[in-house]
């Protein structure tokens, strides 16, 4: 299988797509969906509750905690004037190039 290199902008406009489609996720399944690795992409995460694009949670679940995600306003006005228009100019290649 080969994996292929994705640009930090498109993994940010993923996350925020599946937090708008899904309403709020918790933090292994956004990964997967998203396609990405626990600890690789942790920090793009972090960057994102950071810059208040996704809202983080933490919910007690017997002695551990799920850490759970959702978009933002500012992540929704984001991904409608930002990252959409974006792909529009910028499309990803297809796997027939």
């Amino acid at each position: 299988m080969v994996h292929e290199y994705r640009d930090r902008i498109y993994i940010r406009k993923d996350i925020l797509l599946k937090l708008y489609e899904h309403g709020e996720l918790n933090q292994s399944k956004l990964m997967s969906y998203c396609g990405l690795n626990n600890v690789k992409h942790k920090g793009i995460l972090d960057d994102m509750v950071t810059k208040e694009m996704i809202l983080r949670t933490e919910e007690p679940w017997g002695n551990k905690s799920i850490i759970k995600y959702k978009i933002s306003d500012k992540g929704k006005e984001i991904l409608q004037a930002v990252l959409e228009p974006y792909e529009e100019l910028f499309p990803r290649k297809e796997k027939d190039e």
